[in-house]
């Protein structure tokens, strides 16, 4: 009886090993649904190929001292671990971690009500960052829109003063350039004399040595003779409006290169554009080559109306320097001064 009783016993230890082991190789949960499927499971474990009935009926109560198989602790856990920690294939046993894991302490319940709300809750979509307020407009930004605010003031200026303000920044500009080599050598820049408010400009070609040393136009010997031209036209010296072309004295009084002309011509074309005379004299050929490009000279020039930019009135005549060099020339800008002032409604005096 005790014999049988072992045999049995040992059969049934056979039994669960082999369920166990099915269990793991094919990955199902639960009992099979078929009670046959689970007959071949334990009889395909058994080391003899049959079911474990015949191999009692065969064996009789033999063995029952012989120790019992034993289970390896955990041999069984990927049979009953999840579905998800189980191995991909399926087929075989979970890994270590996962079988690890699926002996592990199982979830509080008030952890699993938690993970069960997150589950069911609606996924949001991720917010876009809130735009950053925009900086108010600083007071250094205000500097930036000054010099195009300039530009059209000096295109339009209001009032004297604003004139006149203007053409002080131009001139502080005009001390500062370097555009071409003409500064290297130069020891004041020279930019006008005279009333900006006139009605008449007089431009010649650039500044020679008395000029580069005061930083002012026509004060040497041609300057005074210019003086004397002025005053015959019933002008104060100071009462007109007196620049040149380049800004700087070229070197031995040399004509200017047209790249210093080129370099130059925007801060004439600013004075005219403030001044906004009524007539231009242009004095000599270099003069009327910076107002409008021509290459004629000026014997051919003189006396014979341009224009500038298609809008000022321009009466090109000799240079104050030439006139000293050959003084016969007078009475021909006499006759050039003479139709500038025809042009104005002004008479003066006939003068030989």
């Amino acid at each position: 009886m005790v014999d049988a009783l072992r045999e049995e016993l040992a059969d049934l230890t056979a039994s669960v090993r082999a369920f166990l082991e099915w269990h793991a190789m094919t990955g199902a949960d639960g009992l099979p649904g078929d009670p046959s499927a689970l007959h071949e499971a334990l009889g395909a474990s058994s080391s003899e190929g049959g079911p474990p009935a015949a191999r009692r009926a065969d064996r009789g109560f033999a063995g029952l001292d012989a120790p019992a198989p034993a289970v390896p602790r955990g041999g069984g856990g990927a049979a009953f671990a999840p579905a998800a920690q189980r191995s991909a294939a399926g087929a075989f046993p979970a890994p270590p971690e996962q079988r690890a894991a699926a002996f592990a302490s199982p979830p509080h319940p008030e952890q699993r009500a938690a993970e069960a709300q997150a589950a069911r809750a609606p996924v949001q979509p991720p917010r876009a960052p809130e735009p950053s307020p925009r900086p108010a407009a600083s007071a250094a930004a205000a500097p930036r829109a000054e010099p195009a605010a300039r530009a059209v003031a000096a295109a339009q200026p209001d009032t004297p003063e604003e004139r006149a303000a203007r053409l002080s920044l131009i001139a502080e500009e005009v001390r500062t350039c370097q555009k071409c080599p003409l500064h290297e050598g130069r020891t004041h820049t020279v930019f006008s004399r005279g009333d900006p408010l006139s009605e008449i400009v007089f431009v010649g070609e650039g500044p020679g040595a008395e000029e580069d040393q005061q930083g002012e136009p026509f004060v040497g010997p041609a300057g005074q003779l210019l003086d004397k031209m002025i005053a015959a036209m019933g002008y104060h010296r100071d009462g007109v409006y007196i620049c040149n072309i380049v800004k700087c004295r070229p070197p031995k009084n040399r004509k200017p290169e047209p790249a210093e002309m080129a370099a130059c011509s925007p801060y004439l074309a600013s004075q005219l554009a403030l001044i906004k005379p009524k007539v231009i004299v242009a004095l000599g050929a270099t003069a009327v080559q910076g107002l409008i490009g021509t290459t004629e000279g000026i014997t051919k020039l003189r006396g014979t109306w341009k224009l500038y930019k298609g809008s000022i009135p321009i009466m090109p005549t000799f240079h104050p320097a030439y006139l000293l060099r050959q003084p016969s020339a007078k009475r021909e800008v006499w006759s050039d001064l003479k139709e500038v002032m025809r042009h104005l409604g002004k008479s003066a005096p006939d003068r030989g």
